[in-house]
């Protein structure tokens, strides 16, 4: 359950002002169709942090648990800078509709994440809790808890939220998770 609770929340606060948050804003703006919005999310976080989760799972059955705890902790201190960083979106994430909401949404998602701080921290994640599962379907709740609000909220729900408190709040709870893995490598 410590697995799911840390994904979730953890992943959750990244995401606020996160480049596929505001691409989840541009989708809903411009195809006002939140249900297949929804689900390709759903389906691109699902893949996405799945596969994430089996590389982080492989590099921590490599590593002594000294080592791992050490790397997830500076690992997860580098999100934590990363996350005070806010993007921005792409124009070419603005992408001409050609397969349907669904599609649309299900591609740019998954694209989206590849080498993104959400994926990297699932990584760590993984990596760090033995229940991948758990992993797993905390970071796709969270990324559902941060984006379903932008999706059927659109741009009034997200002009009103405190971006610069949030990604402080997120850099934070990574910084507190970085320094309790590296307290447990040094500790032993």
């Amino acid at each position: 359950m410590q697995a799911f609770l840390i994904s979730t929340g953890s992943i959750a606060v990244a995401e606020m002002g996160d480049r596929t948050q505001l691409l989840a804003l541009l989708l809903a703006a411009r195809f006002r169709r939140p249900w297949p919005i929804a689900a390709g999310i759903l389906v691109a976080t699902l893949a996405n942090h799945a596969v994430a989760g089996f590389v982080g799972v492989g590099i921590g059955r490599l590593l002594t648990p000294t080592i791992l705890n050490m790397a997830v902790g500076i690992s997860m201190l580098a999100m934590a800078a990363w996350t005070l960083i806010p993007d921005k979106v792409d124009e070419n994430e603005k992408t001409r509709p050609h397969h349907g909401v669904f599609a649309t949404t299900l591609i740019c998602f998954f694209l989206a994440e590849i080498g993104d701080k959400t994926q990297i921290a699932t990584m760590a994640l993984a990596a760090a809790y033995s229940n991948l599962a758990a992993v797993v379907a905390g970071t796709t709740v969270g990324m559902l808890v941060a984006n379903l609000p932008v999706v059927f909220m659109g741009k009034a729900f997200a002009a009103r939220l405190p971006m610069t408190l949030i990604h402080r709040g997120a850099a934070l709870i990574f910084a507190v998770l970085g320094l309790m893995f590296l307290y447990r490598a040094l500790a032993g």
